[in-house]
């Protein structure tokens, strides 16, 4: 018989415990635990860290059990563990509807209620009467289970309870885009009910979708439709996201104790090592006191100086609650169990020694945990000069259930009864352990046999789709349909996981259903949404992304599998059907075994079902399915692709002449679009821009041959149009097939009519007189697709997309025009036109909702729109139809624009994911401005006017224009190069001459067989590093005196101007530079805790008419997300990007003041900012002498010269010094005896 007196002792003693302090309160019924006697309500996350103590005790007792009386504890004990997770269900099951309703909206009004009735299991308040969005807590809930169920309690009892915890899953796993209330119920600190994106809640659903997934539910007596699932990408976007905001916990909060509880027991969320201890230091370094830990800093909860009469706070008064926010013992507990799962022995006595320490002790010997301990309203003052330095008193719940179990669990495992294993069965603690290198196995598919014909004449060697039966591949459209039948139930009203778009992750498993084994083809390689695939180019560029994340990413038993589809469509063929070299080179680095550092391997789809991960879609056979879902399984996969037959065939061009007259709505397009460079520019560029024309003349004489276009009059060229507005189309017909046809050697678009001339001077005017009838025949006459374009462009804008048109004798529809026009365009690679006309068909790409919450939940704020009229600002994640209804409202008229925004918001997320560091001290990202600063950048490098640069913008593909988007966000130097291209069609032998992209053609390649067409094609590359160190040579030889000597009259806009040959690429650089960090709102580091210390020491700041005043130094701490937003709003008032800059310069001035100050200046009035810049630039004026004619031409942006705007900030002369001396001038610094300046900023 075993002894009582040691371990059996202990364990009673800790039974004895739990039942006067937990479980005494367990309700019969229910089996929900009340927060106290006097009042009923059960809090969801206090039931489920309070019954965790009790499950621990009985794993305990279930371990060292050799008596029937210790076995029946551990049963007792138990079964308490399953009514109240049962009851917690019950309660959530009630409220099925709101589930339902909340995994479409996503509304604070749908969400489940955070507590309900201990007795009844009903609801206990409203809707809107309290903060019920509270994801950590059904996260809480969720992770629990999965530990429970795992280490052998069965929980759920029928398929139903199935059903629902499966639609839970769909409930929280949004919870990297959903603001909720958090962990302490307030959302935003002063507790005004403002939800936010908050670390412990994205925390807690990435632990749990990765803890339940897989997971039967039934335990070892389940079967396949007891199993729930979990799409990986929606754990792996909140751990994205969860490490982008660590270890800030949100906007209001930069710091909070919770967050020991994502990075620690229970959840273990995070596997970055590193993040985990500079989030433990921060918690220890900013919430640490005597008696436990804050929760958050100027937490007024309980405190001597809280208003008790109503729970919000005005933001001034919150500065009366810093050095006094109450502190949590439970804390002390978790940092002890932080300390026994990472193996840290003296963490574990340091905080072990603190616990016992503010334990209260009952006549009984009863240990007990406090809620929180308060300084006493008598000593707050001698608190707030001293911190930690008066005695305070326990208040609040005695004993505080949520940290009594944490202070059980902690002992127990600290006795020995339990191992941390055995808390967690599910080796949550592991997630940070280091992992194997991941290898990537690649599968590349023809689409037909000629594709593949075309890929073995280069020693390629690839399947055909047909060849890899009986496996059968999709598209990713397909997976997400089935998935849409996940966590059905009709009895119980619940729909299934609403049709998001499927991540990479679940595209590169293998599926099995039935005896049928599936795989399918990623999101990003669909070409039937968005035309970004149709750029071969940014596709194999998306494509070596997507390995390198699969290798990052991927978590799951076995290898991924990625599908890389080549189609027929002609996108990866050139003019002579030949595979492109881009295409042949990445897939000749997929043979060597690795494609941008990542290890891949290449091969056939069945050689790789062996070694890759498998999942069953067990959930396809459930019975409870109706015949009408079982028939749409089975249409899904007998699927055959739609068709829609050409309106025309080509055969068009041989019965009709083409015709050579201009459309009267010529140029319409183009002047839809709404991009502007500044005006002031257009002028200055002309010089520029005739000497740029010469250029091109003398660069095509000495090119071998290619006839020289003879200009007109007006200076414009009949064969080719200089400075190029748009590429030249081929001759196509609107309704001919996509193949290549003949067309002449001279582009109609080269002629011009009287008729064309009036109406570009007419406008609208002539626009309403047009006659319909007239481009309607037009239409069937013109071979030219950009002329096709204009028609249907006045035609959908006129009579709308469903007016009936009769084509060659056809009848049809102006948006099946559309349609077919878009389709060319994209083969035919017209950037512009394809842009336009997808903006016109209101074409939405896949992840755009997904791109913008990339960027909106890690911090940044985004903008749409063109400013300063249309900018749209948008600070959360919106469902991806309207975010596109703002986007295309806030674009208006200029449907090329919308496009484009949606472009950008791609790249913008795919470089936020893969280079975070381009970002970095940037709050918001403004697209509109953005596109604005490339089509200027264009203008300047191809020397060139602003619409010409705006349509050159539009033009580039897909992948030039995610380059020169890289180029400004990165600061490089990059170089944009011209070159036409020929394109080659079959004359009537059938022989093709195709011609590459990079190189030029001549006359001599051609016969009188083959038709060309002149294009002139951008391409954007980095500008080499020795060109630059040339440069920046022959600029620093120049002394300064000659440099001042040599100041002359600048234009505005016009920096960059030639001067002499010597110095043009460099002259204006620091203009440039200051206009790009401007208009990309990119500031210093660490700038807005600076400013905050600027307004501690002043009454305010005026910035252009802006206030922002010393009170938010009250409302805010240094490191609040929400100052920083605040400092920005104000910054972003001023409309000149440079200006903006020097504004930032002139707040860096201060900055530096007030952190070599010594705390002995304060300033009683308003620092008004932009005075100091003002008189900086009078102080620069007067010391490089410049003459006043030239001063007065050389004016930029708000009356500051343009030479001030290109003058380094550092140095003797440069503006930091300036600004200095104007600090000096303006503000009351001491001074010393002989009127000299104690300069702290040097």
């Amino acid at each position: 018989m075993r002894n009582r007196s040691n371990s059996g002792v202990r364990l009673d003693y800790y039974q004895r415990l739990l039942n006067k302090t937990i479980l005494k309160y367990q309700n019969p019924v229910t089996g929900l635990l009340p927060a106290s006697e006097e009042n009923s309500h059960a809090w969801v996350r206090d039931n489920v860290y309070a019954v965790l103590s009790v499950w621990a005790l009985a794993l305990a007792y279930r371990k060292t059990a050799d008596l029937d009386e210790d076995r029946a504890k551990a049963y007792e004990l138990e079964q308490s563990v399953v009514k109240l997770m049962r009851g917690l269900l019950r309660c959530m099951m009630s409220q099925v509807e709101k589930l339902e309703r909340f995994k479409h909206t996503q509304h604070v009004n749908d969400s489940l209620h955070a507590k309900y009735c201990s007795k009844t299991g009903k609801t206990v308040v409203g809707d809107q009467a309290w903060g019920h969005l509270q994801i950590d807590a059904t996260s809480l809930y969720i992770l629990s289970l999965a530990q429970m169920t795992a280490s052998g309690l069965q929980i759920i009892f029928t398929l139903d309870e199935v059903s629902f915890v499966q639609n839970l899953i769909f409930y929280i796993e949004t919870a990297y885009r959903t603001p909720d209330y958090g962990i302490w119920e307030r959302g935003d600190k002063t507790n005004h009910g403002l939800p936010e994106l908050n670390s412990s809640s994205i925390g807690m659903a990435k632990a749990a979708l990765e803890a339940i997934n897989e997971l039967d539910l039934f335990g070892a007596r389940g079967g396949p439709l007891s199993v729930v699932h979990v799409l990986p990408d929606e754990a792996q976007q909140c751990q994205a996201i969860l490490l982008s905001m660590l270890p800030r916990e949100s906007n209001s909060k930069e710091i909070d104790a919770a967050l020991l509880t994502v990075i620690s027991f229970p959840a273990f969320a995070v596997d970055d090592g590193e993040k985990v201890e500079e989030t433990r230091d921060s918690i220890v370094t900013k919430l640490e006191g005597k008696y436990g830990f804050c929760r958050f800093l100027r937490d007024g909860y309980k405190t001597a100086r809280e208003d008790p009469n109503r729970l919000h706070y005005e933001p001034w008064e919150l500065q009366v609650f810093e050095r006094i926010e109450c502190q949590w013992p439970m804390f002390f507990a978790l940092f002890v169990l932080d300390g026994l799962f990472n193996g840290r022995e003296e963490q574990v006595k340091k905080y072990s020694e603190k616990l016992d320490s503010v334990m209260i002790k009952t006549d009984e010997g009863i240990h007990l945990l406090p809620e929180l301990y308060a300084v006493h309203k008598e000593m707050v003052e001698q608190e707030y000069k001293t911190p930690n330095s008066q005695k305070r008193e326990a208040i609040g719940r005695l004993p505080h259930r949520w940290g009594q179990s944490l202070y059980i669990i902690s002992k127990l495992v600290q006795e020995g009864f339990l191992s941390p294993g055995e808390l967690d069965p599910l080796n949550r603690r592991l997630v940070s352990e280091p992992k194997p290198d991941i290898v990537v196995q690649v599968v590349i598919l023809a689409e037909d046999e000629f594709i593949q014909s075309k890929l073995w004449e280069h020693g390629i060697k690839v399947q055909t789709m047909e060849e890899v039966r009986p496996l059968q591949v999709f598209p990713a459209s397909v997976l997400t349909q089935i998935y849409s039948l996940l966590g059905r139930n009709k009895k119980m009203g619940l729909t299934g996981r609403p049709k998001n778009e499927i991540g990479l992750l679940a595209t590169s498993k293998l599926y099995t259903y039935r005896d049928q084994i599936l795989a399918f083809i990623p999101q990003t390689a669909d070409e039937h949404q968005f035309y970004l695939p149709k750029d071969t180019l940014l596709k194999l560029d998306m494509f070596a992304n997507d390995v390198g994340f699969l290798s990052s990413y991927w978590g799951s038993l076995g290898r991924p599998l990625l599908i890389f589809p080549v189609s027929t469509n002609l996108n990866y063929l050139d003019v002579g059907h030949n595979p492109p070299g881009a295409l042949i080179g990445t897939i000749k680095k997929l043979q060597s075994g690795y494609i941008a550092g990542t290890r891949v391997h290449l091969g056939n789809l069945a050689d790789f079902v062996t070694t890759s991960c498998i999942t069953k879609l067990s959930f396809l056979r459930d019975p409870s399915h109706s015949e009408e879902v079982k028939h749409f399984v089975g249409d899904i996969f007998n699927r055959i692709p739609d068709t829609r037959p050409r309106l025309l065939s080509s055969s068009r061009i041989k019965t009709r002449p083409r015709s050579h007259s201009k459309s009267s709505v010529h140029g319409i397009v183009r002047r839809s679009r709404s991009i502007q460079v500044d005006p002031a520019q257009a002028k200055a560029l002309q010089e520029s821009l005739k000497k740029f024309e010469r250029g091109i003349t003398v660069d095509r004489e000495q090119s071998g041959g290619v006839p020289i276009p003879t200009t007109s009059a007006h200076g414009r060229s009949h064969d080719v149009e200089f400075p190029i507005q748009r590429p030249h189309s081929p001759n196509l017909h609107l309704k001919g097939s996509l193949h290549p046809l003949h067309y002449s050697h001279q582009s109609p678009c080269s002629s011009s009519s009287p008729q064309l001339f009036h109406f570009f001077h007419q406008g609208t005017k002539q626009e309403s007189i047009i006659n319909v009838d007239e481009l309607v025949e037009q239409l069937n006459n013109t071979e030219v697709l950009h002329e096709q374009a204009d028609i249907i462009h006045y035609l959908y804008l006129h009579k709308g997309p469903d007016w009936e048109i009769t084509i060659d004798g056809k009848k049809c529809y102006i948006k099946e025009l559309l349609v077919e026009l878009y389709e060319k365009a994209g083969h035919w690679k017209h950037w512009g036109l394809v842009r336009h006309t997808a903006g016109l068909l209101k074409k939405r790409v896949e992840e755009l909702a997904l791109a913008a919450t990339d960027l909106l939940v890690r911090q940044k704020q985004l903008s749409v729109g063109l400013p300063p009229d249309r900018e749209r600002v948008i600070m959360r994640p919106l469902p991806p139809d309207e975010l596109a209804k703002i986007i295309f409202d806030a674009c208006g008229e200029d449907l090329s624009t919308a496009s484009l925004t949606q472009e950008l918001l791609i790249y913008l997320a795919m470089f936020i994911r893969t280079e975070p560091k381009l970002f970095n001290e940037m709050l918001r990202l403004r697209v509109g401005l953005i596109i604005q600063v490339m089509a200027s950048e264009l203008a300047r490098t191809l020397k060139c006017t602003g619409d010409e640069a705006s349509e050159h913008l539009m033009n580039l593909s897909p992948f030039e224009m995610k380059t020169l988007l890289h180029h400004i966000l990165s600061g490089k130097e990059f170089v944009i190069s011209t070159g036409y291209i020929h394109t080659c069609v079959p004359g009537p032998a059938g022989d093709l001459r195709g011609v590459g992209v990079s190189r030029w053609t001549t006359d001599s390649e051609t016969d009188e067989h083959t038709n060309v067409e002149d294009e002139c094609r951008l391409s954007v590359s980095t500008k080499k590093v020795g060109e630059e160190a040339t440069e920046f040579a022959r600029l620093s030889r120049k002394p300064h005196a000659k440099m001042q000597k040599s100041i002359h009259h600048i234009d505005p806009n016009d920096l960059e101007k030639d001067d002499e040959g010597v110095e043009s690429d460099r002259q204006g650089q620091w203009l440039r530079r200051r206009r790009l960090d401007g208009a990309l709102n990119r500031v210093p580091v660490g700038f807005y805790p600076r400013v905050w210390k600027v307004l501690k020491m002043c009454h305010g700041l005026v910035i252009e008419g802006q206030h922002l005043p010393h009170s938010l130094t009250r409302e805010m701490t240094p490191g609040e997300f929400k100052f920083a937003l605040h400092v920005e709003m104000v910054l972003n008032r001023i409309p000149q990007p440079e200006y903006r800059q020097l504004m930032v310069e002139a707040l860096m001035v201060l900055t530096l003041l007030t952190e070599n100050d010594n705390s002995k200046l304060s300033f009683s009035t308003l620092i008004y900012v932009d005075k100091i810049v003002q008189t900086a630039n009078a102080i620069y004026l007067k010391d490089q002498k410049i003459p006043s004619d030239v001063m007065e031409h050389s004016k930029g942006a708000a009356g500051i010269s343009l030479h001030f705007y290109d003058t380094a900030p550092s140095g003797r002369f440069g503006t930091m010094s300036y600004l200095c001396r104007a600090l000096a001038t303006i503000l009351p610094i001491p001074v010393d005896k002989d009127a000299n300046v104690d300069c702290a900023v040097s």
